[in-house]
């Protein structure tokens, strides 16, 4: 069965408890329920039809516990590639009928016999393939990969017909199906490493035991170093798509070769740490022969062209998940302000993919059901380049780490503190991360779009902590932007540390902005207690406003428009010449 991630998706309450069930088997299923609807699930949604596509979008496998018709509705638009479709299956709410729908090129059928399994009802697979022999010859299981697959479905339909077929090679999954196989056959399915191209009467299974291991690429051209191997795989006689895996030692991370070489492969890079080299017995400085031994142990053959590339044909299948360490990735994201629904698809897929969660508590307290499983790593919030140190630390261990800002990670929050890390220290493991900063909502707009439009032209953000800048600097920044005439957005404006600032900056202002100019105090935007009020600079009271509040003040353009409920909207119009 595919290790992609899994969503089971429940509409009411009564689906829980049979979800809950299905999940003591499905370690990697996540269980998302209806809001309002359901309670004790993993993940609330509010829109059906989004969150179903969206999960099929991301390669998520979708188990609805609900009708067939609504999933088939709902992912309709989606559908165009069979081979691209990850597994969808609907399960009647009492259990009684498992209905693989889509992905069975993807597994499909195995997660429904295995859900079934653990219902003792009977899967209701209509391919008639697997029904025959047990098999989908499209679809073959992990560890081999299938060179004709074009071919593989008229195959199929002449097997069921009664053509006679023969088995060249060695594969289980082969060997216990209920293909009649006979010496004979005028059909033949062949299981090799070997380059082959096949035809409609021959199937060619590549079954992954070749190695690829990498050794001081650091300084080498991905293309040439890539055309090489292809060269030692043609005069080898070796098929690409028995690549398993391309390996190298950890302190190859920094190599951009072998991320591009892996990519080219469609196959994971992994690396091989001090411990995992010493346990193969392998030398200090190990080369790239004594790479893909580790990587295989006594392999079956072992071809060595080139110093910094070795091809290893191990004597099984390998899987690369289990050998060293994947590649470290740390993401940056933004939460928005507050409210989920304001935190963007790509943050909740990241946060989901998480191994380690690295913030202030409050903020994992935003996430943590979002990332199931994943470590929390909580530090005072003031400690932030400690705070980008761990988090590098941790991914370049090979784990999925995602620091969590709020508001938009890019704007007086960790983004900048991890770069500036990485400009000061820049430690070698560091190198070879893949770091992702995920935009979000900043307060600055979601109090702008609670308001009105008051950052409808030029505007800027002004922090008001002294902490990392000093005051007068500050003060020389506000009678800038004053002077400029741009709309001001306060961040940090008072805390329990820091009381005089924002009144201070009110009386900068008034040295060149209109007593009657409008501004904005935005409290707790997205949370409980939420409040948006509007008044004037010279009416401005310091004391109404904390560290969860933003101030927006306006430019001399900035206009408020009372409406019939005495309510207020504020804007700034987008050109100046009205008056």
């Amino acid at each position: 069965m595919s290790k992609r991630p899994m969503a089971i998706v429940v509409l009411g309450q009564a689906s829980v408890p049979l979800a809950r069930q299905l999940m003591a088997g499905l370690p990697e299923a996540t269980l998302y329920g209806l809001a309002g609807r359901t309670t004790d699930v993993d993940v609330s949604f509010s829109h059906f039809g989004e969150t179903v596509r969206h999960l099929f979008s991301q390669g998520s496998a979708i188990v609805g516990i609900c009708a067939t018709g609504i999933l088939i509705r709902t992912l309709a638009p989606l559908l165009s590639d069979k081979r691209a479709e990850p597994p969808v299956l609907a399960i009647a709410e009492d259990g009684s009928a498992v209905v693989p729908l889509l992905g069975g090129l993807s597994g499909a059928n195995e997660v429904a016999c295995q859900i079934a399994a653990a219902l003792s009802v009977k899967a209701a697979i209509t391919a008639t393939g697997k029904l025959r022999f047990n098999v989908v010859l499209e679809n073959p299981p992990p560890g081999y990969r299938l060179a004709n697959p074009d071919q593989a479905k008229s195959f199929t339909s002449d097997l069921l017909s009664g053509i006679s077929v023969r088995l060249e090679g060695d594969a289980p999954w082969l060997n216990h199906s209920s293909i009649p196989f006979t010496p004979d056959g005028v059909y033949r399915i062949e299981v090799t490493e070997s380059r082959r191209e096949g035809t409609p009467q021959h199937l060619v299974y590549h079954p992954t035991k070749l190695a690829i291991a990498l050794h001081r690429t650091t300084t080498l051209d991905a293309d040439e170093l890539l055309s090489q191997i292809h060269q030692a795989l043609e005069r080898a006689d070796l098929s690409p798509a028995a690549v398993a895996g391309i390996f190298a030692p950890v302190e190859e991370a920094a190599s951009s070769a072998v991320g591009t070489i892996a990519q080219r492969f469609r196959v994971p890079a992994r690396f091989l740490t001090a411990a995992d080299l010493e346990a193969a017995i392998v030398p200090a400085t190990p080369t790239a022969t004594d790479v893909a031994i580790a990587v295989t142990g006594t392999p079956e053959r072992l071809i060595s062209p080139s110093p910094h590339f070795t091809l290893a044909v191990a004597k099984q299948i390998l899987d690369p998940q289990t050998i060293g360490q994947p590649p470290g990735r740390l993401d940056i994201i933004g939460t928005g302000p507050g409210a989920a629904a304001w935190m963007s698809p790509e943050v909740k897929t990241i946060l989901q993919a998480a191994t380690d969660l690295v913030g202030y508590k409050t903020y994992l307290d935003l996430v943590s059901d979002l990332a199931i499983g994943a470590q929390r790593h909580e530090s005072d919030n003031r400690q932030e380049l400690d705070r980008a140190c761990q988090a590098l630390d941790l991914a370049a261990m090979g784990r999925s780490v995602v620091v969590v800002s709020s508001g938009d990670p890019g704007i007086y929050a960790m983004a900048a503190a991890v770069f500036e890390v990485l400009d000061r220290q820049m430690k070698p493991e560091w190198q070879g991360i893949d770091i992702h900063v995920a935009p979000g909502i900043s307060a600055m707009q979601a109090a702008a779009a609670a308001i009105g439009a008051p950052l409808g032209h030029d505007f800027c953000a002004i922090s008001l902590s002294d902490l990392l800048k000093p005051w007068d600097r500050i003060e020389q920044r506000i009678r800038a932007a004053a002077q400029a005439d741009f709309v001001i957005a306060f961040y940090n404006p008072v805390s329990s540390q820091r009381r005089w600032q924002l009144a201070e900056s009110q009386r900068v202002l008034l040295e060149v902005r209109s007593p009657q100019t409008p501004v904005v105090l935005a409290r707790n935007l997205g949370r409980s207690g939420q409040t948006v009020t509007v008044t004037s600079l010279s009416d401005l009271n310091p004391e109404s406003a904390d560290m969860r509040t933003v101030v927006l003040v306006g430019s001399s353009k900035t206009r408020c428009i009372t409406r019939a409920d005495g309510k207020t909207w504020v804007y700034t119009p987008r050109h100046y010449a009205l008056e």
